[in-house]
């Protein structure tokens, strides 16, 4: 099969970062993934100079949201902000031409109805500007986690499919995080597509702790403890383009274990 592939790297240049790789795309941050400052450009030639260099080199953009970033939560005082710098993210992504913007699932509180999670879910999606595709990301770990197990996704594509904005939403299947949430990564995506009709990105990454964990922590394809053949799997089986988010150094290597494999 062909594999678009590439990589979580650094947002300096992206585009030379795909090439060291002999990759076709780069995902990466516009800022600190930890904070609430909005998003900054950090190419040399700014947000235009990257949508035109990118277009020209043939290297598709991903643009990954910040990490604080929880428009599920019933805390006013993370879910306003937070839809504040999903929004200023998007339009930033557009401005780079980004093929699309992955946010994680988020989370309620502990003693929370996941209902009140799936409403604001709605409400996020129905009161954003979409200037690029939005894909939701899988997660690893939390008790009352929007997108973890198979049944709250199931819920929270409900939700979302109703609200204005939803054709231009889609999904991103994460192989350490599913594994670290307890799913069974053969036949994940057929499961995963039977909910959202979609996988438009795969997170490949293998994991460093057992399945189930709940523990959002990569390692190097075939060095860790998620099944190889699942991962291989839920690769082919989505035939979605790929982004390694795999420590660094191991780059080169995880994009050979995965040309020789496929």
């Amino acid at each position: 099969m062909t594999l678009s592939i590439g990589a979580h790297v650094d947002q300096v240049d992206p585009i030379a970062e795909a090439k060291a790789r002999d990759a076709q795309l780069s995902q990466f941050f516009l800022g600190n993934p930890q904070g609430w400052k909005g998003p900054q450009i950090a190419y040399e030639g700014g947000a235009a100079g990257l949508r035109v260099d990118a277009e020209v080199a043939g290297v598709a953009l991903y643009v990954h949201a910040p990490y604080v970033i929880n428009v599920a939560t019933a805390n006013n005082r993370v879910r306003i902000p937070s839809r504040k710098l999903l929004q200023q993210t998007m339009n930033a992504a557009a401005d780079i031409g980004a093929a699309g913007v992955i946010v994680h699932g988020g989370h309620v509180g502990a003693d929370d109805d996941p209902a009140v999670g799936f409403e604001n879910w709605f409400k996020a999606v129905d009161r954003t500007e979409f200037t690029v595709p939005l894909l939701i990301e899988n997660t690893a770990g939390g008790a009352n986690a929007m997108a973890r197990h198979l049944d709250r996704i199931a819920q929270l594509w409900e939700s979302v499919q109703a609200a204005d904005g939803a054709e231009l939403v889609g999904f991103c299947l994460d192989t350490c995080h599913a594994h670290a949430g307890g799913e069974e990564l053969v036949g994940l995506v057929d499961r995963v597509k039977a909910i959202t009709g979609r996988v438009d990105l795969v997170h490949c990454n293998d994991s460093r702790d057992k399945a189930g964990s709940g523990a959002d922590r990569h390692a190097n394809l075939g060095e860790g403890l998620a099944d190889p053949e699942g991962i291989l799997a839920v690769v082919r089986d989505a035939g979605a383009p790929v982004v390694l988010e795999t420590p660094g150094e191991g780059h080169l290597a995880d994009i050979a274990w995965l040309r020789e494999r496929l």
